[in-house]
């Protein structure tokens, strides 16, 4: 079996890509939401599914419930990108989302419907951005709502997912003088692992 973990170099150039990633999401949230957004480092971990929860854990530090949104991402480099943010922080979101916000098209917006909204940004955004700039042009699937109070073990379920491998690429996004925080994190399986290895090597090569 192909070792799936990357080199120092593939993962120093995969962090770098999400930097970029990152500035391009959060200057879309920063419109949606009319505040500052705080940015945090990337953190690469390549683990056994069965591991990926706790792995989360200690990349996130969450402990408590969360509010969860997934959506399909398919190239040459295909997986899955879920946005995660503590279930008791989203009123804090909703209370910050004031007139100018409420009375435009968001009118209707419910809670679930605005972490919704935040969550297709940031996925959309990062992951787009991650793919271009390796030289793919990403097919996404619809997004759907995994749960509004869920454990983490819920959100990554090792007997429901197709491979035993994943890399996590997490990355979080902070709202300026508030506690709120949502975590993006892109699953990859093997076969993408590897995909994914080819064009950092060739993106490294091009420098």
């Amino acid at each position: 079996m192909v070792d799936p973990a990357l080199n120092e170099d593939q993962r120093d150039a995969l962090q770098e890509v999400a930097n970029m990633a990152m500035g391009q999401a959060a200057t879309r949230l920063s419109k949606l939401l009319g505040t500052f957004i705080e940015l945090s480092v990337p953190r690469v971990r390549v683990v056994g599914v069965a591991q990926a929860s706790q792995a989360l854990r200690e990349m996130t530090g969450i402990t408590d419930a969360v509010t969860a949104v997934r959506q399909g991402f398919r190239s040459d480099i295909k997986g899955e990108a879920i946005v995660l943010c503590k279930s008791g922080s989203v009123d804090q979101l909703c209370a910050l989302v004031d007139d100018p916000y409420t009375k435009s098209t968001y009118e209707t917006t419910t809670r679930t419907e605005l972490i919704f909204d935040v969550a297709t940004v940031l996925m959309g955004a990062c992951v787009s951005c991650i793919l271009e700039q390796l030289g793919r042009a990403p097919i996404f699937s619809p997004p759907g709502m995994l749960g509004l109070e869920l454990a983490l073990d819920d959100v990554f379920q090792p007997a429901m997912l197709a491979w035993k491998t994943a890399l996590l690429l997490e990355v979080n996004f902070a709202l300026e003088d508030h506690s709120f925080r949502a975590h993006l994190v892109m699953l990859m399986a093997e076969d993408a692992i590897q995909h994914l290895r080819d064009a950092l090597d060739a993106l490294l090569s091009s420098l």
